[in-house]
């Protein structure tokens, strides 16, 4: 079914839920459930990128597993081009594959070892049936050259390359399809410092060339800040905070952002900063902390964030938080 919907708006995400059961017993039945993701909402525009950060456990990649039908949904809605993901057939869902594609966080376990890198491309152009053997081959060969590689390592297999070449080849799987849409879940984490900056700026330039639009998962603020246009912070299955890059690393309006950027290293030594450490473990998604999620680890907790969970809202043009003294913060 097709929706209305803004012009410059791709994807949009509502009230996202995403829960994993936890079986015991000798009948295995559900004794609890994973809360991965519980009521994420936001939306991508045509041609930005949009970054989604957080701790290792807050969800950010299940959003983006499951956003692409790769997770079974809880609940929630999804609307991509005006097309409904969740409600879509199997024939459907195919079809809206050809323009959501996903780059994953390790370029070698995402790599059939059995293939050929040549193979490994062009296999979405096979499922879908798209061109001849040759006309493939061409498309293979120029999506390498597109993301710095040679022709000629079409014939070879991924062991053979570097981790920084085999997540240029998981960017050229992700091309080939032509997608108005990439998933791009920590696809620089596992590299080195000197390889994550090249493999950064080549998405850049590819999305200038070819009007591409990201969802880019990370956990490297850094790394976000340099790519992103807007940023959105998970916390234990929420979004907290969603701002424009700029806005929200100069005035984040959340406790947990303001602590998440306090730790990012300062290239000046000299540079002062409050080092905030939160004190405490993130808890557990099985059993989240009444109101507040954050509550627990927070120096600006008062009785209200212990009871009432703060509902994500703009407290200032453009700026969402999820807190309820937000105006505080900065």
């Amino acid at each position: 079914m097709t929706k209305p919907r803004s012009p410059e708006t791709l994807l949009e995400v509502n009230n996202l839920v995403k829960h994993f059961p936890i079986k015991g017993g000798i009948l295995r039945r559900t004794v609890a459930v994973v809360k991965a993701v519980d009521g994420v909402s936001f939306a991508v525009k045509q041609g930005e990128t949009l970054g989604l950060v957080g701790e290792s456990g807050c969800g950010k990649t299940t959003t983006g597993r499951t956003i692409l039908r790769l997770e079974k949904p809880t609940g929630g809605e999804v609307t991509f081009d005006g097309r409904d993901v969740f409600a879509a057939s199997g024939g459907q869902m195919k079809a809206l594959r050809r323009d959501m594609q996903i780059v994953f966080q390790d370029p070698y376990a995402s790599l059939d070892p059995r293939f050929t890198v040549g193979a490994s491309i062009a296999e979405g152009l096979e499922i879908h049936g798209i061109g001849r053997r040759r006309d493939r081959e061409e498309r293979v060969r120029e999506v390498l050259a597109k993301v710095g590689l040679h022709p000629s390592h079409m014939q070879r297999f991924p062991h053979e390359f570097s981790g920084g070449q085999r997540q240029r080849i998981g960017i050229a799987r992700a091309l080939v399809m032509n997608p108005k849409l990439i998933v791009c879940d920590e696809p620089v984490s596992a590299l080195d410092v000197s390889i994550q900056s090249q493999v950064l700026n080549l998405l850049r330039n590819l999305q200038q060339e070819f009007g591409l639009t990201y969802l880019f998962i990370a956990h490297n603020l850094s790394v976000v800040e340099h790519i992103s246009n807007r940023v959105g912070v998970m916390y234990l299955g929420k979004m907290v905070e969603l701002a424009e890059r700029t806005e929200l690393f100069r005035r984040p309006k959340h406790p947990y952002t303001k602590a998440l950027i306090s730790a990012i290293p300062q290239p000046n030594p000299n540079a002062r900063r409050e080092r905030i450490i939160l004190q405490g473990d993130v808890p557990s998604p099985i059993n989240p902390p009444k109101g507040c999620r954050f509550h627990p680890r927070c120096w600006m907790a008062r009785d209200i964030c212990r009871e009432q969970e703060p509902p994500l809202e703009e407290k200032v043009s453009g700026h969402f938080s999820a807190c309820h003294f937000a105006h505080e913060v900065s």
